[in-house]
């Protein structure tokens, strides 16, 4: 009997001496970072784990309320973008051209830019590697099964995965985030 408390007491001791490495670990890798990246790394791990998919865990991903049609959806989040000065700089209506190169219809997929531009000016003077989050896309797609979502990708990573940025830049990134959630989340709901 004491030799198995003995074991457990060296077991619990290993974890202890674990967890504590780990933890130092952790905060060696991130210091530096914005102080909320280890918890954008801990979704983003967690979501990969899940899905087993990174393009999955890097997205904002909204169902589409039932009985909407895309020209709801589509009518509204144009609404909501010009609400938040947010200019519609282009659309991608990408099913149509996948019909017209396969000769028969495809699902609905609809690629809407939306764009800040002087926000945009400020992300590309800290940066030039922002320029790949721009402008900001939401994809209009009905899934394989008929079901219309609203898709974009996570901008948590460019505001929290690294150093932190400067203040007014990070104030205005959050602003667009916000924005682009509310494009999101009205259009899924059809709600001016």
């Amino acid at each position: 009997m004491r030799m198995i408390k003995n074991f457990l007491a060296l077991v619990g001791l290993l974890v202890v001496i674990g967890v504590v490495t780990a933890y130092v670990k952790y905060h060696q890798v991130i210091e530096g970072f914005d102080p909320g990246a280890g918890g954008v790394f801990l979704e983003f791990a967690q979501s990969l784990i899940e899905g087993k998919s990174a393009a999955e865990a890097g997205i904002w991903k909204i169902p589409v309320a039932e009985g909407l049609t895309p020209e709801d959806v589509e009518e509204t989040m144009k609404f909501v973008a010009n609400e938040h000065n947010l200019s519609n700089v282009g659309e991608l209506p990408l099913s149509l051209d996948i019909s017209a190169k396969m000769g028969s219809d495809y699902r609905f997929v609809k690629i809407f830019l939306f764009c800040n531009s002087l926000m945009a000016a400020k992300m590309l003077d800290y940066s030039d590697a922002y320029s790949a989050y721009l402008p900001c896309r939401i994809t209009l797609l009905e899934d394989q099964q008929g079901k219309l979502w609203l898709i974009t990708l996570s901008m948590d990573m460019m505001i929290y995965g690294g150093e932190p940025l400067p203040a007014e830049l990070k104030e205005e990134a959050l602003k667009v985030k916000e924005y682009m959630l509310d494009i999101m989340n009205r259009g899924a709901t059809g709600e001016f």
